[in-house]
């Protein structure tokens, strides 16, 4: 394969909680917890991810989070930039527009799980997928549920679309 028609593709892990989750969780929750995971998809110089607005981008590194937590390589693509974008144009006009966005069942990390499979076939790691699902299991998740249900997380970027 010629090193031109590859591309790196990396997933930018971050720890929403500032390790918070990794000291309160046990007595919150009952379970331990490492972090509260946000994550987005690093190809073709831009790191893409989902919010409460839609599809977003900006520099690697570049939102108010700043530098990741961690940065795990998904392997490398052959998909081009031109066609990347059509196809995050269509998932920002169907499965991933602004009103679908879901803390615990629609969020960054489907989002990234989804992306990763488009680019290079594996998917994100299971500790951040399985994570909604690890919270909700508990009374206090339960409790917390309606709450968190009602909050948008945007650590900010541009969206892809041009629509706020």
């Amino acid at each position: 394969m010629d090193q031109t028609d590859s591309f790196p593709v990396k997933l930018y892990v971050y720890d929403l909680s500032r390790g918070m989750a990794r000291q309160l969780s046990a007595v919150m929750l009952g379970k331990h917890l490492d972090g509260i995971w946000h994550t987005a998809v690093v190809v073709h110089g831009k790191e893409y991810f989902f919010v409460g607005e839609g599809i977003n981008s900006c520099l690697p590194g570049g939102t108010p989070l700043g530098e990741p937590d961690s940065v795990v390589d998904l392997g490398i693509t052959e998909v081009p930039a031109e066609i990347f974008m059509e196809y995050l144009t269509s998932l920002a006009e169907s499965t991933y527009s602004s009103n679908k966005y879901n803390l615990f069942e629609h969020n960054c990390n489907t989002f990234s799980n989804e992306v990763a499979q488009f680019l290079t076939g594996k998917k994100i790691p299971s500790y951040i997928t399985d994570l909604p699902s690890e919270v909700l299991s508990t009374p206090f998740g339960q409790a917390l549920r309606p709450l968190l249900d009602s909050i948008n997380i945007n650590p900010g970027g541009s969206n892809i679309t041009g629509q706020r």
